[in-house]
């Protein structure tokens, strides 16, 4: 068995306008995962867990419900600041194209699938070796996959660094070495995205994702 953590970037063909909203849409959520999903045949079916104002994330899928007349959607508030989100319907043959891709032969995603705010998505792959490959090998043109971790030896990730995206990794670094992270702090989030050559809303987006990674990461280790 081959494990392998991938960021997937898919072109934009194949990203449904419900999921541009959940993505380059919505910067009022600061957690969008995938923790199930039944594609194997139409219409394909989502679970979300939703991290920020889901209140507002739910009038804004009524407001604009004519842009994806064709998907049933329902939010579960559980707690406060998070939801459940179903979502099915139908999508087109480049995003059916990706599905098929990572669910072929052997092939299992281990949830959940992390969605960022640029549209990409970082999750792990298991499986045969020349299945797991193949994958990678096998994206739909228009598509970018960076891999992120190779290892065989356990199915979830060695350590919560590993959670995050090549990005997150590389902002919290760059955080911790200039001293946004120290008591008192010694540098702004400015001074960050300085430090990444991004806009100050991008490089906030990226720590306040890696923190809501590693925070849910440490928390659900204590509960094994």
């Amino acid at each position: 068995m081959k494990r392998v953590r991938i960021t997937l970037d898919p072109p934009e063909v194949a990203m449904p306008p419900v999921y541009e909203l959940l993505t380059r849409g919505a910067s009022y959520l600061h957690e969008v995962h995938i923790v199930n999903w039944n594609v194997a045949t139409p219409p394909a079916a989502f679970l979300l867990r939703l991290g920020g104002d889901c209140e507002r994330f739910a009038a804004e899928l009524d407001e604009r419900a004519d842009e994806f007349p064709d998907f049933e959607r329902e939010t579960l508030p559980i707690g406060d600041g998070a939801c459940y989100c179903f979502l099915a319907g139908e999508v087109g043959p480049a995003a059916r194209a990706l599905f098929e891709n990572f669910t072929r032969d052997s092939l299992l995603t281990v949830p959940p699938v992390e969605c960022h705010a640029d549209g990409s998505s970082t999750f792990t792959l298991v499986g045969r070796d020349a299945d797991v490959q193949a994958a990678v090998d096998g994206v739909p043109a228009g598509a970018n996959v960076t891999v992120e971790e190779v290892g065989g030896g356990r199915v979830a990730s060695e350590s919560v660094a590993d959670e995050l995206s090549a990005r997150q990794r590389e902002a919290v670094a760059a955080a911790l070495a200039i001293g946004y992270y120290d008591v008192p702090r010694e540098a702004t989030i400015e001074a960050v995205a300085d430090e990444l050559d991004c806009a100050t809303a991008t490089a906030a987006e990226h720590l306040r994702k890696a923190e809501s990674t590693a925070m849910s990461a440490l928390f659900r280790e204590r509960g094994r």
